[in-house]
């Protein structure tokens, strides 16, 4: 059931006008910021269940005020099991408080290519669609904000042609799932950073894998590039879309980028957090895309950690941006 229009709605029109007629883009579903009460916060993130678990940590306060309590991306792949219920169950939490959740799909076969760290995705082409269209189905008519395959259209150099072909038909694929299945749901594909491929051949690859039935693409996924660095190259990669008929606005994960990047992608030190999610701020909204605290894998600060694994003490740093 659609529900009326919430104060925080009428911010989401105002910060949301400016980049659509900037950049001509047009939205094919239902805006779900207008259905809810602002962004999900998830109460068994990562950073949430340790604090739970860790109440006299001297650490606990700080990660539950800064980090915990903000609205942050849920991220499913091959480890959430039985996709449709992991999907609709986080769904339905957010809708039963009128907040808008964010999901992150990474499940792709053939996941992180170059980086290697989150290899791995779904073992076939067909088991991806099959699990992507649940994904999808999972979400239905309840609103939501959807972030499609971190990486996916940035690893095509460690990738053979064949390998290409299949991924930009599985995007292209997934996104006619969300634009089928999902009316109150906006979906992202991702299109990497400013510093991996140029705005022209992202426009191209974006291009390729669907990206006019999308409502948009995503920047700096789990990278730390500043945000006004992303915002110029989002218009850059969305005035190239133009050359295929239509342009499309976009969001900047601004999870780990409070101080920019050092040109390192792999649990770099010394970085912090960003602005929290919020709509407008340079780009259709900012989001929490990649939680703070959690490992890229193997690497830099996160020596010894696997993807994904929670480390209270590069989130307690990040806070303070050492």
């Amino acid at each position: 059931m659609k529900r009326p229009a919430r104060p925080w709605a009428l911010a989401a029109a105002l910060a949301l006008a400016v980049p659509a007629v900037l950049l001509g883009a047009t939205a094919a579903h239902a805006d779900p910021v207008s259905q809810t009460s602002g962004f999900y916060v998830n109460p068994q993130s990562g950073p949430a269940s340790w604090v739970a678990a860790n109440p006299g940590d001297g650490r606990a306060a700080a990660i539950r005020s800064q980090i915990a309590q903000k609205p942050m991306a849920g991220w499913f792949g091959n480890w959430s099991g039985d996709i449709a219920g992991a999907v609709g169950r986080y769904v339905a939490a957010a809708d039963a408080v009128d907040k808008l959740p964010i999901l992150v799909a990474y499940n792709i076969p053939g996941r992180d290519a170059c980086g290697g760290h989150s290899g791995g995705g779904a073992g076939s082409v067909a088991g991806y669609d099959s699990w992507i269209a649940s994904f999808a189905a999972a979400i239905g008519n309840r609103p939501a904000v959807v972030v499609l395959e971190p990486d996916s259209l940035g690893d095509f150099s460690c990738m053979s042609q064949a390998q290409i072909s299949e991924r930009v038909g599985m995007l292209s694929r997934a996104i006619s799932q969300f634009r089928s299945r999902t009316p109150h749901t906006w979906a992202y594909l991702d299109a990497g950073n400013p510093g991996w491929v140029d705005a022209q051949t992202m426009a191209q690859r974006l291009n390729m894998a669907g990206a006019a039935n999308a409502h948009g693409f995503a920047l700096n996924v789990s990278n730390y590039f500043a945000t006004g660095e992303n915002a110029n190259y989002g218009s850059r990669v969305a005035t190239a879309l133009r050359s295929f008929g239509y342009s499309k606005p976009f969001v900047i994960d601004t999870s780990r980028n409070g101080n920019g990047s050092n040109g390192q992608w792999c649990n770099p030190g010394g970085r912090r957090i960003g602005t929290p999610s919020q709509l407008g701020g340079g780009a259709e909204m900012l989001l929490w895309l990649k939680t703070p605290g959690e490992s890229d894998g193997n690497c830099g600060v996160g020596a010894g950690s696997t993807a994904g694994q929670f480390l209270p003490e590069v989130a307690y740093k990040m806070i303070y941006g050492y």
